[in-house]
Order: C-alpha cells, then sequence, then structure tokens
C-alpha cells in the first residue's frame, strides 16, 4: 500500500472514531521546541511539575518513543464548550475538559485504532502511540503538522475549533505524506493575557504554569499565599484565557453528547460538601473523571480557597470542621486561611481555639498569619 492510501485509510479511520482533524508532521527533532522548553525550565516555568533536561529532549525527539520514526500522525478531538451554568451561591467551578468522563479511554482507543490500521498497512508493527502520559510536545507537533497553531495561551488552536481540543499522537517508522504548518499567529491579539488573573501569560507565548490557576489548582502541596485570593471560585483547572480567545468563541460548541457534565454538580461543585469530601465519597463521584488523579484532599484544598474567596459566612462551620478535622495538614492549613479572609467572629474564635492544640508546625503558621490578617487581601 503506498504512503498516500495509508495516510488516507488512517485519517478515515480517525474520523469514524470521533476526530475533528487529523494532520501528518514529519517526526524530526524539533530543536527551536527543545531550546524553547529549556528556557522555560532555567526560568523556573515548570517548577511545579520537576521536569527537566533529559524531558526536554525525550519530548521534542519521537525517535525516543519508537525507535526510527519517520511520522507523527496528529489528532485532535473537541469538547464542549457550552456556556457554563449559572453561578450560584458557594459553588466552585470546574474547567470544561473535567466536567465528564475522562478523555483518555476515549483518546486511547481512537489512537489504538489509527495505529492497528497503520500497522495492517504495513503488514508489522510500526506504531507507537501517546496521549499526554508519554514524553512527547505535543502542541509542537500538532503545529509543525498544520493541525494547529500556538496561541499567546500556550495553547494549540485549531481552525475549525478553537483551543478546546484534546490532542493525542501516533508515532510511526512509516514515512506518510507530511502537511505544511499553518502561517497563523495572534497577531496583535492579546486577550487571553488580559485575561489571566494571576499574570501567568506573558504575551509572548510563554507562561509560567507556577502561576497558572489550572496548575495551582492541580498541584500537590499548598496553593502560594500571595496567589490565593486571584484563584476565585476554581476548584480544577481554568478556561478563562481560552474563553477569551477569538477563534475559540468563533467555533463555538463542537463537541459531543459524552462532554456534557455528568450532572450540575460536576461543572459547578457544591463547595460546602466539597471541602468536607471523603475519600470513599471521592472515588465514587470523581474516579472516573479528569479529576481523580490527585486525589480527595487537593479538592477539599481547592474549596478551602474558593470558600475564603467567597467571603461567606455561612461556610464558617464547614471550614472549622475541616481545620479541626482534617487528616491533611494541607487542607487544614488552606481552611485556616479561608477563615482568616472571612473574618467573622465566630471564624476567628476558632482560629484561636485551634492553634493551642494544633500539632503541625505548618498549620499553626498560616493559624498565626490568618489571625494577624495576612491572608493576601480582600
Amino acid at each position: 500500500m503506498s504512503p498516500e492510501a495509508v495516510k488516507a485509510r488512517a485519517i478515515e479511520t480517525a474520523r469514524r472514531y470521533g476526530a475533528g482533524a487529523v494532520a501528518v508532521a514529519p517526526a524530526f527533532p524539533d530543536g527551536p521546541s527543545r531550546a524553547r522548553m529549556r528556557a522555560s525550565l532555567r526560568r523556573g516555568d515548570l517548577a511545579t511539575w520537576r521536569y527537566g533536561d533529559e524531558y526536554a529532549r525525550a519530548a521534542t525527539d519521537p525517535s525516543t518513543l519508537l525507535p526510527g520514526a519517520r511520522s507523527v500522525i496528529c489528532v485532535a478531538m473537541p469538547y464542549a464548550t457550552p456556556a457554563p451554568a449559572p453561578a450560584r451561591a458557594l459553588r466552585g467551578r470546574v474547567s470544561n475538559y473535567a466536567w465528564s468522563t475522562d478523555y483518555h479511554p476515549r483518546m486511547r482507543a481512537l489512537l489504538s485504532a489509527i495505529a492497528g490500521c497503520v500497522d495492517d498497512a504495513a503488514g508489522r508493527p510500526c506504531t507507537a502511540v501517546a496521549c499526554d502520559t508519554r514524553p512527547l510536545a505535543e502542541r509542537a507537533f500538532a503545529a509543525r503538522s498544520g493541525l494547529a497553531w500556538i496561541g499567546k495561551h500556550t495553547n494549540a488552536i485549531s481552525p475549525a475549533y478553537g483551543s478546546f481540543v484534546f490532542l493525542g499522537e501516533v508515532v510511526t517508522t512509516l514515512e506518510l505524506p507530511p502537511d505544511a504548518p499553518l502561517r497563523k499567529t495572534c497577531g496583535g491579539c492579546r486577550r487571553c493575557v488580559d485575561a489571566c488573573p494571576t499574570g501567568a501569560l506573558r504575551g509572548d507565548y510563554t507562561i509560567d504554569a507556577t502561576r497558572c490557576i489550572s496548575d495551582l489548582t492541580q498541584r500537590r502541596d499548598g496553593i502560594p499565599r500571595e496567589l490565593r485570593p486571584l484563584v476565585g471560585d476554581w476548584v480544577w483547572g481554568c478556561d478563562l484565557c481560552q474563553l477569551a480567545c477569538p477563534p475559540t468563541q468563533n467555533a463555538g460548541d463542537r463537541g459531543t453528547a459524552l462532554d456534557r457534565p455528568v450532572d450540575a454538580d460536576t461543572a459547578r461543585p457544591p463547595l460546602v460538601d466539597l471541602v468536607t469530601l471523603g475519600s470513599g465519597a471521592f472515588k465514587q463521584r470523581y474516579a472516573g473523571t479528569a479529576m481523580g488523579w490527585r486525589g480527595a484532599a487537593v479538592l477539599r484544598r481547592n474549596a478551602a480557597v474558593a470558600l475564603g474567596n467567597a467571603l461567606d459566612r455561612s461556610s464558617v462551620g464547614a471550614l472549622l470542621a475541616a481545620l479541626e478535622g482534617d487528616p491533611s495538614p494541607m487542607v487544614r492549613g488552606h481552611a485556616a486561611w479561608a477563615l482568616g479572609r472571612i473574618g467573622s467572629p465566630d471564624a476567628l474564635s476558632g482560629l484561636a481555639r485551634r492553634v493551642a492544640v494544633e500539632e503541625h508546625g505548618g498549620v499553626r503558621e498560616e493559624i498565626h498569619a490568618a489571625l494577624c490578617g495576612n491572608t493576601g487581601g480582600r
């Protein structure tokens, strides 16, 4: 079978399994992307994730994933972007991509189907798949293939679907006809930069991920105190830069029914319930979603921050319960911060009672800071 026929069959298979767009990039190492990633590492932009130089080398060379790689089949799967549910009192906010069941199994099924098609055409195994969990600079290869271009928010932007797309790749040792890169940039537009509350976006197509709300809500340790007021009501991820992006706005809702929220509480979870969420309830509710991989304590921490930003005295009881009984020092510390933000007599007296019995030094420091009003402003 000719390379052109193999590519055509791969594209047809991809579309049959739900891909919105497919394009092919040559698999030679991406030197410019490697240099940009190394520069980000030197600046500390990716410090939360502890990536290193070896990761930069591996992610920008597909032959690390598959020796002898010649081509990368890049796939974009659009996901739903309906308008968020109206905000209600003491509700958190979840990024669109995590509203429904975890996308990874669907993407892996799509990529496996493409890989099987290419292997069958070649008469031998000649593929490897990458789906967010293996080192591959997927946005860089999506841009090289013409599938998308990279915006100032550093996300891949598909001409048809905007930036609300899941990316996946099939690397193959076959040399398939490549597609041409798009000749597009964001020009003078900086709406995403202006929409970012934490100043994570610099406007030069780079991001300080340690300030990104999406990263802050997924990190395992504490959220820096000075950034907590800027997180707002986000409890998992953040879509603000993408929602401000004109190509994404123009794309509209191109997702499928599989991407709709499981229920209203998934897209807008009740914060008082979330801040006391136990491990059993967490597994039952979130294990099958993209929020399931970090564990219950991370969501409880995020809920505490969101409650502190809501400044609603009705949440003091739940926050005091978290301060006094949560097994995670991280959650107790963030609950202390939230109580200090609210600053009601009940909140302050609860903090004063707890400081006398709290055994964890980091939590005691958070309580002292809260009692002194050191919570990042109102």
